[in-house]
């Protein structure tokens, strides 16, 4: 009579299915968006976007308009937003405490971390899409407004190597939110990160003799910034591997141990 009665429990129990990555991803969007610190955040690419568009046609000498100018121009700020994009959705779980609901609803934290950074990566692609149509509405008000020649020096390879350089900034903050887990920490640390210890490697480059020739292969951001400044040659890509793996894909799979580890509050 029992074994009747748990068998009949066992039939009518339905079925149980995980939640979609797809949706993960698509709510981890949302998230981004639903504040309003995370919408002026994301509303500061436009915003910058169109400011150093403005500035470059305002100061830039009338040689020096052209495409690359207007590219470069917009993605430094970019370098410095999307980084903090980045971290805030990472340490969002810890820091406004929202992680034990997210936790529960989606147990395998890896496809939280994963929608995440699909979700930040989504964002980069679109804002530098956005930032390369706006350089070149600029490029042609510029020249238009000073009477001189067009000039397109972006190639399409060129173009993709800047996004890159962007991608590996944005997968910095992923990285640092991932090890971190505080938005606070992430944010002092990344500045650390990207402004002081280049300045350091820089001045030890400058110094020391037997450091410049190494610099390319411990320095990312020197050997990022290659991807900023045109095609890169076979040992150029190397540096940019080996610092990448070094800096960003090593510290990465410590932090997500770290986050599949702790204790969410």
């Amino acid at each position: 009579m029992t074994a009747t009665v748990v068998d009949s429990v066992r039939e009518q129990r339905a079925d149980v299915y995980p939640v979609p990555l797809s949706r993960v991803i698509t709510v981890e969007l949302r998230k981004m968006f639903d504040t309003r610190s995370g919408f002026w955040l994301m509303a500061s690419i436009v915003i910058t976007a169109l400011l150093t568009t403005i500035g470059t046609i305002a100061f830039a000498p009338e040689a020096d308009l052209t495409y690359y100018t207007f590219a470069k121009a917009i993605g430094f700020p970019m370098t410095v937003v999307l980084p903090i994009i980045a971290i805030l959705s990472i340490t969002g779980e810890w820091s406004q405490r929202s992680g034990l609901t997210t936790f529960t609803l989606v147990p395998h934290r890896n496809r939280v971390i994963a929608a995440k950074a699909v979700s930040s990566v989504a964002v980069a692609v679109a804002s530098m899409l956005f930032a390369f149509v706006i350089g070149a509405i600029g490029n042609l008000v510029g020249t238009a407004i000073t009477g001189t020649e067009t000039v397109w020096d972006v190639s399409l390879a060129e173009g993709v190597n800047i996004v890159l350089g962007c991608l590996l900034c944005l997968l910095t903050g992923t990285m640092l939110g991932m090890l971190i887990r505080s938005s606070a920490g992430a944010l002092v640390a990344y500045f650390v990160y990207s402004l002081l210890l280049p300045t350091v490697a820089g001045i030890l480059a400058a110094s020391q003799e037997w450091f410049r020739d190494l610099q390319p292969w411990v320095d990312l951001k020197y050997a990022q910034a290659a991807l900023f400044e045109g095609t890169l040659t076979a040992e150029q890509w190397a540096n940019v591997a080996v610092t990448a793996s070094t800096w960003l894909l090593l510290p990465a799979l410590l932090g997500l141990r770290m986050v599949m580890k702790s204790e969410v509050k």
